[in-house]
């Protein structure tokens, strides 16, 4: 079973909200009375270099493409290969939906 590190009852909440939103619209809505629009950005950026690197894109590349430092496709890499596989689990849905 999987034990998130930074799980409390505020997490659990907003675990909650993202499960109830059914629609890229109120997703769009949701995200942006959330977070900051550098905040919404820079997880959207992440996302990318995540879907890069599992298609085997250089950095080099990776970086040209999303503007993200060579330091955040660093820590999305490390995710990817000994994170808690929330990246992939996630990729791997999106993918299997195209």
């Amino acid at each position: 079973m999987f034990t998130p590190k930074v799980q409390s009852p505020q997490t659990d909440c907003l675990i909650q909200a993202i499960l109830e939103i059914d629609n890229q619209e109120d997703a769009y809505r949701f995200f942006e009375d959330v977070c900051t629009i550098q905040e919404f950005k820079s997880i959207a950026q992440r996302l990318e270099v995540a879907l890069l690197l599992k298609k085997k894109i250089t950095y080099h590349e990776i970086a040209a493409r999303t503007g993200a430092s060579s330091a955040t496709i660093s820590r999305v890499n490390r995710a990817l290969n000994y994170g808690v596989d929330g990246y992939n689990r996630v990729i791997d849905r999106m993918l299997e939906k195209k």
